[in-house]
């Protein structure tokens, strides 16, 4: 195993212009997620330095500091720390794969897809918008898009940088002011990113960052009435919280949540192709991934084929630190997070289900120290089995068994996730009338887990509300005003004199 020594970072929030600790001087460890030991120091924020973000995001939108800067000029500021991005990016990927254990190689994708991001909002932002419509009287109608205010935005760790910006970009291209709150566990890009707001001169009070705990500093920006709007990132029973802390102050509400997604694969598919895709869609990123292809449903004259040769293709699997050369797959991101996976492989094997691969942790040749999990895959299993219905959010795959389109389709969706899903076929017109009938808001035909910021991400049922990304992600962070201009200035004479 690689040796890396990283000093410990010191974190700070971000609150009107200003670094900040926390009110009541509270720190919290950040763990490199391979070794086990301490990189940074973070603070614990509180109720109180909630509220004075949410006080500076609000004064800031009320006065118009960037709300009424033109677009152009907003644009502007984007390119800036798009450009900042890739200038630091061999700095970003690395503290995003000891912050969060990924292998640098998704990291880098990561940073490069960042900057990307802020690019393709800075385009969005100076396109024509709004509309005209034709009424019966003398009158001038038409539709205006107006930012929604102060949005209260929350991350998840499994993308710190990524997740971070897919909101913040277009957040801030609309003009609305932020307060940000990232994940207690993977802190350290976001303030990376909070350091570029300040470099390229981003107004004070127009971006907020603030850290801590969700039921404290999360809860604190869901309730408050000056946060117009809630979007968030994460598991479904977080995102139900959240819609009901919400309620209270009928805040405007934005959800990506989890997933147990289903990838389908028939006889007629190209079978290397097909194995290969399987792999990476559960897989990439140690299978924490929101839209993770855990659930792998194969044609029964192929099903014996597939499992053999997927076996032989995961046992390969180099699971390493994410700085190592040749790491293919990385620890998950802590301990706790470790405890879970490995119990839901537990609750597998005990419902009668057969592992045919992994199923242990790792801690050989110095990985004891991690969170290191072998990449799992379990069998002979059953639609009402809590592997198969739950997400387990680590790299555990269950294969399942189909003999018709019909069948494939009733397993498919047959959870209430509704994120993403796939099918492989060689047959264009079967694929298409199958991924037509999945209840999935991002599917891929012959393919898995591409992702493009000018295509809306989000799902269907208990997988969220809202999308993220494209034109459809920039509409989540507008108001729609209609403009109605009397062209005949007369009294109405509704009422006699």
């Amino acid at each position: 195993m690689v040796k890396v020594k990283v000093d410990t970072l010191e974190l700070n929030m971000y609150i009107d212009g200003q670094w900040t600790k926390s009110s009541n001087g509270g720190m919290r460890s950040v763990i490199n997620p391979a070794t086990g030991e301490e990189i940074a120091q973070a603070p614990e924020g509180t109720v109180e330095d909630a509220k004075k973000a949410i006080q500076a995001a609000r004064e800031a939108f009320d006065t118009g500091v960037w709300s009424e800067v033109p677009a152009i000029e907003r644009a502007a500021f984007l390119l800036k720390v798009a450009d900042k991005i890739d200038e630091r990016a061999e700095e970003l990927a690395r503290l995003e794969t000891i912050d969060n254990g990924k292998p640098l190689r998704e990291a880098e994708g990561d940073i490069a897809d960042a900057a990307a991001c802020f690019r393709y909002y800075a385009g969005i932002v100076t396109k024509p918008d709004g509309e005209t419509y034709h009424v019966t009287d003398p009158m001038q109608a038409m539709v205006v898009r107006e930012p929604v205010g102060v949005c209260g935005l929350i991350v998840p760790w499994n993308f710190p940088l990524l997740m971070s910006v897919w909101k913040l970009a277009p957040a801030l291209a609309a003009g609305n002011t932020v307060v940000f709150k990232p994940s207690e566990v993977t802190p350290i890009t976001p303030t990376k990113l909070f350091e570029i707001f300040e470099e390229v001169g981003l107004p004070k009070g127009v971006a907020n960052m603030v850290m801590g705990a969700g039921d404290v500093v999360g809860d604190a920006i869901t309730e408050s009435p000056d946060v117009d709007m809630i979007s968030f990132t994460g598991g479904t029973k977080t995102g139900k919280h959240i819609m009901k802390k919400a309620a209270d102050t009928m805040k405007k509400v934005s959800l990506e949540l989890g997933g147990k997604s289903p990838n389908i694969i028939f006889a007629d598919a190209d079978f290397e192709v097909a194995v290969d895709f399987a792999l990476f869609g559960i897989y990439c990123g140690s299978g924490q991934v929101c839209s993770a292809g855990s659930r792998i449903l194969v044609e029964e004259s192929i099903y014996d084929r597939f499992v053999d040769r997927f076996v032989e293709r995961a046992k390969q699997i180099k699971v390493g630190a994410g700085l190592a050369e040749g790491t293919e797959m990385g620890p998950l991101v802590s301990q706790q997070h470790l405890e879970k996976v490995l119990s839901y492989i537990e609750i597998g094997k005990e419902e009668g289900a057969r592992v045919i691969c992994g199923g242990n942790r790792i801690t050989a040749n110095g990985y004891d120290k991690g969170y290191f999990v072998e990449p799992t895959a379990f069998v002979d299993v059953n639609q009402n089995m809590r592997i198969v219905q739950e997400e387990i959010f680590g790299p555990v795959a269950v294969i399942q068994k189909f003999s018709t389109e019909e069948e494939a389709i009733q397993l498919a969706n047959g959870t209430k996730y509704g994120l993403a899903g796939a099918v492989f076929s060689n047959d264009g017109a079967k694929a298409l009338r199958i991924i037509k009938k999945l209840r999935s808001g991002i599917t891929w035909i012959n393919s898995y887990h591409p992702t493009y910021n000018e295509a809306p991400w989000g799902g269907y049922k208990e997988s969220g509300i809202g999308r993220s990304l494209g034109t459809h992600g920039f509409d989540e962070f507008q108001e729609i005003k209609q403009i109605n201009i009397n062209l005949q200035v007369e009294p109405v004479q509704w009422f006699e004199k």
